[in-house]
């Protein structure tokens, strides 16, 4: 699926791939995925300042070493062609090495980082609130989601195997991100979901309310047998069909678990210091499916590890390794 072309491509018939595609580009734009990408603008431009710092020194470094290598030649006898060719060509070298760091730091000079003002800042920050809203409208056509796809994305590589398909997304900045999604069963329509809706929003019940439920499974573009979006009453009366208890006010606390602004605030970090943790394995979290909140064990907050890694100041640095991210 290539969004920056209008060829034609390959289609299959598979809800799975749409509610990963669209989880995964709401997960990109929401407010911490935008505050991740504002981090790593800001790591980029710092590692390019050193980049250039890095260049000047390795250049007049350079430039020492021929006029080193200059003086040498004119202290040599001339008469000793022997060492005076040898020394000529450590000249020579020195020179090509010079004209090579220059080019090099012409280049880094020519394209510097531009650092986001501001304002941009502010703007993509409430683009992170504004563009879920849109996506989940009611209002919202195919058409308003494939522009927004088209802004973000660049293509969709598919590789079919026999259960599963694998997705490559790439996106516009160059980057990219791994699915995997699970095929549908042969003779098994679209809306066959119920076994795996059930369970869902089972698991979802134990830490979400209703109203809450029924926007991320919106969001993970699940729809009712029917072919319907999901309101709280929905939700409220598939829960009673199903028999499936619903969420009642402090059993998380009951069962010592915490979500990522609780686990943040007993912790005095940010949520997205805590997100860093969880992605970098210091701190264990679960999730119920993609888009649903991080549940936090309280004994896990006072692991060794977790502290050294708050001490330490290792949480700050986000890691950038892919992910691969398995949707079931």
């Amino acid at each position: 699926m290539d969004y920056a072309s209008d060829k034609k491509c390959i289609a299959f018939n598979n809800m799975r791939v749409d509610a990963a595609v669209s989880a995964e580009v709401l997960r990109a734009i929401s407010p911490l995925g935008i505050d991740a990408a504002l981090q790593l603008i800001a790591d980029r431009e710092q590692a390019s300042g050193e980049r250039l710092r890095q260049s000047e020194m390795a250049l007049q470094q350079a430039r020492y070493e021929v006029t080193h290598a200059r003086r040498q030649y004119d202290a040599v006898d001339p008469d000793n062609r022997l060492v005076a060719s040898e020394l000529e060509r450590r000249w020579n070298e020195r020179l090509a090495a010079v004209a090579r760091l220059e080019e090099q730091l012409q280049s880094l000079q020519n394209e510097p980082p531009r650092a986001l003002r501001d304002d941009e800042r502010a703007t993509l920050l409430a683009l992170a609130d504004d563009l879920p809203r849109l996506w989940n409208h009611p209002g919202a056509s195919s058409e308003i989601r494939k522009r927004i796809l088209r802004a973000v994305l660049k293509e969709i590589i598919v590789t079919v195997e026999a259960s599963r398909l694998r997705l490559v997304l790439h996106w516009q900045g160059g980057d990219h991100t791994r699915l995997e999604v699970a095929k549908n069963r042969t003779g098994q329509n679209r809306w066959k979901t119920d076994v795996e809706t059930v369970q869902l929003v089972r698991d979802l019940a134990r830490i979400l309310p209703d109203h809450s439920i029924a926007p991320l499974l919106n969001r993970l573009g699940i729809r009712s047998a029917k072919g319907q979006g999901w309101t709280q009453l929905r939700v409220r009366n598939f829960r009673g069909t199903h028999q499936i208890a619903v969420y009642r006010d402090g059993e998380r606390a009951e069962r010592h678990e915490l979500i990522l602004h609780e686990a943040a605030s007993r912790l005095g970090v940010s949520r997205m210091t805590v997100v860093r943790l969880i992605r970098d394995g210091v701190l264990s979290a679960r999730q119920v499916c993609v888009g649903a909140p991080y549940v936090i064990r309280e004994d896990d907050l006072d692991r060794p590890a977790v502290r050294r890694a708050l001490a330490n100041g290792r949480a700050v640095s986000p890691d950038q390794r892919q992910e691969t991210l398995s949707f079931q």
